[in-house]
């Protein structure tokens, strides 16, 4: 047995050691191509799969990548997503966006319940041939929930790195994609929290066992928690300088808090993210450079596994032309929804024509976000091999739209202050700040 255990080991870090530079193969390769890593990191994944490298004689897939080195690339790529997760809690920043942004809360709402409906009502169409998981039916509102769902994802950290890339983030295109995207990624995860009650199904008795300690969790997070950590990094802190014992101590608070919601019935991720947002944002440097750096810099070295490891559960191969009919399908609502919601009411912002088809096609793009949420369902066990496969596929797809579709400019500072004040009085988001970068924490980890 031990020497089974070290030879999955070896397997392991061989097959870790071929994700990473597969990857770091493509990456340069699509970059020419106007496209993120991420786009480089999935097809390097479905290269490695089935869908490709399987097609070869001697089912190569199975040999380079055996299930339990398969299991153990997945563990630690879920290290990397919550770390990311609680980097995006901590991040996040709502308070920019005050009652009377209408255009940035009618492009975010407009975006996201347009294609959710689509989405619900192609789920509803689509369950019968999708209704068994692993021997299991899945009730059909837990299925429509989710894709309505996964088609209402904007992709923050991937739209970030796009805007950047194009030099928008001061641009009122760019600003209200970035506080669009802010208020859609704390409405999807709400959403997710729904549809995670409701596939767990078990009866009115233990959907209010979840219900009831997701409001303790909640209760603890605020009440205990979040004072803790304040009074833990003052104690941590002397002359401007955070001890290196706080990054531990943060780690473990993110792992806790992922075992947590999980044993409540809920998601890892959801842990993480909230864990996030109780953590002391605090106006030192030094507080990011000890605890939000380090995680960074751990995101960029496992996400590229979980990327290339989602890939690897693609099968192109096993959608048949039926598979191929629906694949069309689901490309088709994810870009006419987001797309559609998000042109009228950028028209009415006073974007023009051109500004708001960029925005449509910016806010349509879904990558990280969307394949965090994809492996999510197939963990609640909504998603059967082949929906998992073209919903994948449908993320590739609208997030390499953003890079040719997109033009790029640039706008001078004068020039940028008054396009931005023009915008129904949008003069800020997420994501921007006065110098015209996107900040350095959600670039630098931005996959």
């Amino acid at each position: 047995m031990a020497q089974d255990s070290a030879t999955v080991l070896a397997e392991t870090v061989a097959g870790a050691a071929l994700v990473l530079v597969a990857g770091a193969v493509l990456i340069p390769v699509l970059r020419r191509l106007r496209q993120p890593p991420v786009i480089a990191e999935i097809l390097a994944g479905i290269v490695l799969g089935p869908s490709l490298l399987g097609l070869l004689p001697g089912d190569l897939p199975a040999t380079l990548f055996p299930p339990a080195v398969r299991t153990n690339l997945s563990a630690i790529a879920q290290v990397g997503i919550l770390f990311f997760m609680f980097l995006i809690g901590w991040e996040a920043d709502l308070g920019q966006i005050r009652a009377r942004r209408k255009a940035v809360l009618g492009i975010s709402l407009s975006a996201m319940v347009l294609p959710f409906g689509l989405g619900a009502a192609l789920a509803w169409w689509l369950w019968d041939g999708h209704r068994t998981v692993a021997g299991h039916e899945v009730a059909r509102p837990a299925f429509v929930l989710f894709i309505g769902t996964a088609m209402a994802i904007t992709a923050f950290p991937v739209l970030a790195r796009i805007i950047q890339d194009h030099r928008l983030q001061m641009t009122p295109v760019g600003i209200l994609a970035l506080a669009s995207a802010a208020v859609g990624d704390a409405l999807a995860w709400c959403m997710l929290a729904v549809v995670s009650l409701v596939a767990a199904g078990g009866g009115s008795g233990h959907l209010t066992t979840i219900l009831v300690g997701s409001a303790l969790y909640g209760a603890v997070l605020v009440g205990a928690v979040r004072p803790l950590l304040a009074r833990l990094v003052t104690r941590m802190t002397k002359d401007g300088v955070v001890s290196a014992r706080l990054l531990p101590v943060v780690a473990a608070g993110v792992f806790a808090a992922g075992w947590t919601t999980h044993r409540i019935g809920l998601d890892a991720i959801f842990g993480a993210f909230t864990f996030g947002l109780v953590m002391p944002r605090g106006t030192l440097r030094s507080l990011k450079a000890a605890v939000g750096v380090p995680l960074e810099h751990c995101t960029t070295l496992l996400l590229p596994i979980f990327f290339i490891a989602t890939g690897l559960s693609v099968d192109v191969t096993g959608l048949g032309s039926a598979g191929l009919l629906e694949l069309a399908a689901v490309i088709a609502v994810a870009c006419l929804g987001k797309f559609g919601g998000t042109l009228g009411p950028a028209r009415l912002s006073g974007l023009s024509w051109r500004d708001s088809s960029v925005l449509g096609v910016l806010m349509n793009t879904r990558g990280l976000t969307e394949l965090i949420i994809l492996n999510a369902g197939v963990r609640m066990g909504v998603l059967d091999t082949r929906m998992f496969t073209m919903m994948v596929l449908m993320a590739l797809v609208t997030t390499a739209m953003a890079g040719p579709l997109v033009p790029r400019r640039a706008y001078a500072r004068d020039d940028t202050a008054d396009a931005v004040d023009g915008v129904d009085g949008v003069d800020g988001a997420r994501g921007a700040d006065p110098s015209g970068r996107a900040p350095a924490a959600v670039l630098e980890k931005t996959p």
